[in-house]
């Protein structure tokens, strides 16, 4: 208590709640046998279950059983084997980076804490010293958590790119190049490397290559946020593309590394944060600032969720394991949204439905309104963000029928 009796909380605004958890816990709270959760961003079976990998399960096992193993303190900057391996998937076996040794890792607590220990640094040494004016463009819409992370890192300058064609329902390419053109130079570029979330819609490669030819003209630094590699596609390679030619076009760039969701290590906070510079020196300083930070922040990462990882990395038949593991994710959530087009079309709802299928990884951009959206969640008790977006996992074999009734009769009664 402080002195006269009052809290020294009392001027402490209640915070609103996180959108995404707030929806699951009304939806958990739902008594209707009808209801269904598409909103949660993890991966869920046919059953509407969480998955454990086998492979994940397997790798449990032997860490369980090797005697070797003790709880002492990580390295600062993580578990070495983890850190390599995690930048060698992202960047491929062949990496001209890796072999020059100019690539870098910090093991952080999952997608988030690599998005927030790049950022600290990129505030305190980007370009120079304290850049809190350094414009951040981050695309719209994107993740929630995108814009917070930069502005609690200290940026003032926190901008937007276009990126979404609500009318097309698909990329709107035109306006994100115009929007690099018009950015300062040395301005600071949040990228979806695959599965844009909440759009899922990326880019070709074609037009990777037009955004990377105007990123390298007006000197804009890339940071990848990557949280679906394999995942996405079922290809560990083709989910990378964009960061590897990036890379091989001669950028300096972060790529945000998340194994929530192909790894299904959701509550492990399994991140790393992949550094590619000019050459080793480079690397070795800015290594070297981001331990100070992670000092501060963690001080020293978890070891269980990096040991699964790095074993299955380095282990050729857990490897190959694992990616048959996420190809069967990948290829349940494009059945998905295969079976929903169908359904749609079939029942002839207004509006083209193709985008479900031309959109990629766990999430789809309905082109729901907020008004549809509100009657799917009290009249239909089908649970999604106000934006439209669905997790295509939270469709079942069992709940598809439904759900594309629901969606019909939202869009056919609802403006």
């Amino acid at each position: 208590m402080s002195p006269g009796g009052k809290s020294v909380f009392t001027s402490v605004p209640q915070a609103p709640p996180v959108a995404v958890f707030q929806l699951t816990a009304d939806f958990r709270a739902d008594g209707d046998p009808r209801k269904v959760n598409l909103g949660v961003g993890a991966y869920r079976t046919d059953e509407g279950q969480p998955w454990v990998l086998p492979v994940v399960r397997k790798v449990e096992q032997m860490i369980n059983k090797d005697l070797s193993l003790n709880h002492e303190y990580l390295p600062i900057l993580g578990l070495p084997e983890f850190r390599s391996n995690s930048s060698r998937i992202a960047l491929g076996d062949d990496s001209p980076a890796i072999k020059e040794n100019r690539v870098g890792g910090v093991q952080s607590l999952g997608g988030t804490g690599a998005l927030r220990i790049g950022a600290e640094f990129l505030r305190r040494w980007y370009n120079g010293t304290n850049n809190t004016a350094t414009p951040v463009y981050i695309s719209s819409p994107s993740w929630e958590n995108h814009n917070s992370v930069f502005m609690d890192a200290g940026f003032k300058d926190i901008r937007t790119y276009r990126y979404w064609d609500a009318a097309k329902r698909g990329l709107d390419i035109q306006g994100f190049l115009e929007d690099l053109e018009k950015a300062p130079e040395f301005s600071i570029f949040v990228i979806h490397a695959c599965a844009h979330n909440p759009t899922g819609t990326d880019p070709t490669q074609e037009q990777w290559k037009q955004i990377a030819a105007v990123m390298k003209r007006r000197f804009l630094f890339p940071f990848f946020d990557s949280a679906y590699q394999g995942f996405a596609s079922g290809s560990l390679d083709k989910d990378a593309w964009a960061v590897r030619y990036f890379v091989s076009e001669g950028f300096e760039l972060f790529c945000a590394q998340s194994f929530s969701k192909n790894f299904g290590l959701y509550n492990e906070r399994v991140g790393n944060l992949t550094v590619v510079a000019k050459d080793a020196d480079n690397v070795q300083r800015t290594l070297s600032q981001m331990e100070k930070i992670v000092r501060t922040t963690w001080s020293n990462p978890p070891s269980q969720g990096a040991r699964i990882v790095a074993t299955t990395l380095t282990t050729p038949e857990l490897f190959d394991e694992w990616k048959g593991n996420v190809k069967t994710m990948a290829d349940r959530v494009l059945l998905m949204r295969a079976e929903l087009r169908s359904r749609l079309e079939k029942l002839q709802t207004p509006g083209t439905w193709n985008h479900i299928t031309e959109q990629i990884g766990m999430f789809s951009f309905t082109g729901l309104n907020p008004k549809q959206v509100q009657f799917m969640i009290k009249e239909k008790h089908i649970y999604l963000m106000a934006s439209g977006r669905i997790n295509m996992c939270g469709l079942t074999t069992k709940n598809l029928d439904y759900v594309a009734s629901s969606i019909h009769e939202a869009v056919t009664t609802i403006q």
